[in-house]
């Protein structure tokens, strides 16, 4: 049996960089949504404190964090704030299907894309920030 040069260690590499690509191009459009949304951008790239910043951003309570990790309940809170996330942008619910299916891609147009933040779309951020708390857009206020 003749040796044969393996190309296994260059499909390793290769792997690697591809992977390590598209988790930059993941972290890019995350770090553009946060600093869209007036808050730190590093914040994409630490692991629980960017699902905490993520529940700041569309105005949910930090004790949901532990719903979005309970494997019971993840794939429900996951989508309900990734619906408030495009609701928080001003966009419509099939946004919030792109970002459930294609989250890089549509993460990467709302944080590169024309999108403004509106401000938290949860019930309980407009109701805190109603009476003057706030100095940002209601975007589901009629008053204003």
């Amino acid at each position: 049996m003749e040796n044969y040069p393996s190309s296994a260690p260059a499909f390793g590499l290769g792997a690697i960089l591809f992977f390590v690509a598209i988790w930059l191009v993941c972290i890019a459009g995350v770090w553009k949504v946060f600093t869209k949304a007036g808050k730190p951008g590093w914040a994409a790239i630490i692991p629980i404190y960017n699902v905490i910043v993520l529940l700041e951003i569309v105005g949910k309570p930090i004790w949901w964090f532990l719903l979005i990790l309970f494997p019971c309940t993840s794939f429900i809170f996951v989508i309900w704030t990734y619906n408030l996330l495009a609701k928080s942008f001003g966009k419509s619910e099939g946004f919030t299907v792109g970002l459930v299916l294609l989250n890089p891609i549509f993460m990467l147009i709302l944080g590169f894309g024309d999108a403004v933040y509106l401000g938290p779309s949860a019930k309980e951020a407009n109701i805190n920030n109603r009476f003057g708390s706030g100095d940002y857009q209601k975007p589901f206020d009629p008053q204003a």
